[in-house]
This record gives structure tokens, C-alpha cells and sequence, in this order.
């Protein structure tokens, strides 16, 4: 966003300087009587100095000096000592500018021996145009700061859009890493179960007809779980870590996850009733992804669901058995102990899997207390 441009900041430079200029020449003509020729060269090259006074304000100003002390001129060492007040940020220099300007102005011409009296009035006329040349100071000053002010309002007004755009950028990865995350342990969950099923309808089927139909439902339920992988593995990359905020299925689900997995599981145990929505979140996702995870892997192995609580940390343990057949070539996305590593790291947790000693496997979720309501 531009900054609004006061009216006089629209003029063209050139119409400002030839104005200037103008006015300059002006105020010396009024002052010239009967000056000789150097009086009117001084005055000339005040006067024609103006037009460079923007790029190089000092040299201008000290160019004026002469025709001041030779003229009683006020308009173009005004003019300059505005621009030289309005480009430089050098305060002492500005004092000694006016300094020289209240002395060149206040100094006689031609100089003389001054009396008692004219040397009192030029002291007195040496402070009146030295507190007269503080309004070209202060004026440029303040233009100055209005520009300072005003770049920095630009400045503030595009970081505030950055962080906007980041702002943004921010919550669209936490919902795509929110989707990855939710598409691994929802649908892949039904689909690894529907190709499960299908291969065992498969197996077991006499029928050619209903063999092979068994069989398309499996190939397409495994090629679905291979595009759900890409995908995962897309918003994952894209997304990051995030915390989710959608409500999801939580501990009241987890007798029915159990009853559906599609293995002979045993639930055991309980929890505290005061554990906070993530955690339960945290506690369905880990039972749900050991469960999948033997189901595919693992078949005809039996699991293990318990849930336990101590004093300071409450959790679940998910043991399953060694697989008492072989298993299906299933795809896997390598995503889901990600996934549970990332919910267990936003809840301060702990988690741990690996093979058992029997050949079976085990998943250990552990979430410290301060994670109750």
C-alpha cells in the first residue's frame, strides 16, 4: 500500500524550481538600488543556484551567503537553508548554517568602523535573523520527519502483509498436514481393511465368478492404498507439523475400533474420565494404527489392547502376536508411526514400537498427566 501524496507533492519539480527561482529574483530586485556590479553578480549566482539546490543543498546554501551579506535578500538563503534542512539529517551543521546566515545577513556592507549604537543594533538584528532563520530549519525538519513517517507507515503497512501472507501460508499447512494425518488413519484404515477382506473372500471363495470378483475388489482396494500413500507423503511434505483442531473419535469409540478391526483383539483396562480431547484423540489414532498395522502385516495374529494409568502418566500398549499365516502384499505408507510420533511430541508424550521376544509387535503410547482436564 502507496501512502497518500499531500497536493504539493504532486507538483512537478521543474514548476516548483522555476517558482522558486521567480520569487528569488524578485526579492533581489526589490533590494537592488544603486549596488555595483559585484552586489548583482552575487545576486545572480544566488539567484541561478536555486535550480541545483536538491543535489547539492550545502554548496547552494554557502553560494548564497555573499548576496545575503551584500544584499538585504532573504528569500534564497531561505530557500536553501529549507532544503538543506529538509536532506540533512546533521543538526549541528544546521545550527551552523544558521548561524552564518544571521551573521552574512547582520554584517555590514561595505564594512566600516561602526559606532557604539550600530554595533548594538547589529547584535540585536544579528539575533532577530538568527531566531528568523529557525523557521526554514524547523520547517524543513519537520518535512523531513513527515517523510520519514510516512516511509516507515509503508514499511510497517508491507510487513504487516507479509506476515499476512505467512499467516496464511501457516494455517493452509497445518490443514494439509491436518488432511495427510486424517486421510492415513481414516481412509486408509477402511480401505487396508476392505482389501484384507477381499483377499480373504479370495482365498477362500470356489466360485470362479466370485473368486475373480474378490480379486478386482482387492486389486483396486491395493491400488487405492498406493495412491493414498502418494498422497499422505504429498501433504505431509507440504504441510509439516500441526496440531489438529477438528473434532475427532475418542476414547467412547475405541470398544466399537476394537470390535471392527478385524482380528481377535482384547481390550483391557482403564483411564482416568478427566483425559482432554488431543489425548483421547492421541489414544484412538495409536490403538487404530497398531490394529491396522497387525491386521496387514500380521495375520491371524492376536492383539492385545491395554489401557493403564499412574500417577503421573496414563497410556495404552497395543501387543499383538506373530502372524500364524502369510500375509498379503499390502502397500504401506510409512507415515502412520510418523504420524503418532508427531501427536505424541505435541502432547509433551512418549512413544515407542518394536518387535516382541515371541516375534510379535508392540506400540507404547505414554502421555504425562497435565494432559487431563
Amino acid at each position: 500500500m502507496t501512502a497518500a501524496r499531500a497536493w504539493w507533492e504532486r507538483i512537478p519539480e521543474p514548476v516548483i524550481d522555476a517558482v522558486v527561482v521567480a520569487v528569488a529574483v524578485a526579492d533581489v530586485l526589490i533590494s537592488l538600488d544603486r549596488d555595483g556590479p559585484l552586489s548583482q553578480a552575487m545576486a545572480a549566482l544566488a539567484c541561478t543556484a536555486l535550480v541545483a539546490r536538491r543535489r547539492f543543498p550545502l554548496p547552494v546554501f554557502l553560494l548564497t551567503l555573499p548576496a545575503s551579506l551584500m544584499l538585504d535578500i532573504v528569500f534564497a538563503p531561505f530557500a536553501a537553508l529549507f532544503t538543506l534542512s529538509e536532506r540533512s539529517r546533521d543538526r549541528r551543521l544546521l545550527i551552523v548554517c544558521a548561524v552564518l546566515f544571521a551573521a552574512a545577513s547582520a554584517a555590514p556592507w561595505p564594512p566600516a568602523d561602526l559606532s557604539p549604537h550600530d554595533r548594538t543594533w547589529t547584535v540585536v538584528y544579528f539575533f532577530y535573523t538568527l531566531a528568523t532563520a529557525a523557521a526554514p530549519v524547523l520547517l524543513g525538519q519537520l518535512v523531513q520527519a513527515r517523510r520519514d513517517l510516512a516511509s516507515r507507515l509503508v514499511e510497517i503497512e508491507e510487513a504487516r502483509e507479509h506476515e499476512r501472507l505467512l499467516h496464511s501460508q501457516a494455517a493452509l499447512a497445518r490443514e494439509r498436514a491436518q488432511l495427510a494425518r486424517e486421510m492415513h488413519d481414516v481412509v486408509s484404515h477402511q480401505v487396508s481393511l476392505i482389501a484384507v477382506q477381499a483377499g480373504a473372500l479370495q482365498v477362500a471363495a470356489r466360485d470362479p465368478d466370485f473368486r475373480e470378483g474378490a480379486r478386482t475388489i482387492r486389486t483396486l482396494s491395493v491400488d487405492t492404498l498406493d495412491e493414498l500413500r502418494h498422497m499422505v507423503t504429498l501433504l505431509r511434505a507440504s504441510g509439516g507439523r500441526a496440531t489438529e483442531l477438528t473434532p475427532q473419535p475418542t476414547l467412547a469409540d475405541l470398544h466399537k475400533l476394537v470390535t471392527t478391526s478385524g482380528i481377535d483383539t482384547e481390550l483391557t483396562g482403564d483411564l482416568p474420565q478427566d483425559i482432554g480431547t488431543p489425548a483421547q484423540r492421541a489414544l484412538y489414532r495409536t490403538v487404530q494404527e497398531a490394529l491396522t498395522n497387525a491386521r496387514k502385516h500380521a495375520p491371524g495374529a492376536r492383539a492385545t489392547v491395554r489401557l493403564w494409568h499412574a500417577d503421573d502418566a496414563f497410556g495404552v500398549t497395543v501387543t499383538n502376536t506373530r502372524a500364524t499365516r502369510p500375509s498379503l502384499p499390502l502397500p504401506g505408507s510409512r507415515q502412520g508411526l510418523v504420524g503418532l510420533r508427531e501427536r505424541t511430541e505435541l502432547l509433551h508424550g512418549t512413544f515407542e514400537s518394536g518387535p516382541t521376544r515371541d516375534g510379535g509387535y508392540e506400540v507404547r503410547l505414554r502421555i504425562p498427566t497435565t494432559l487431563t482436564d
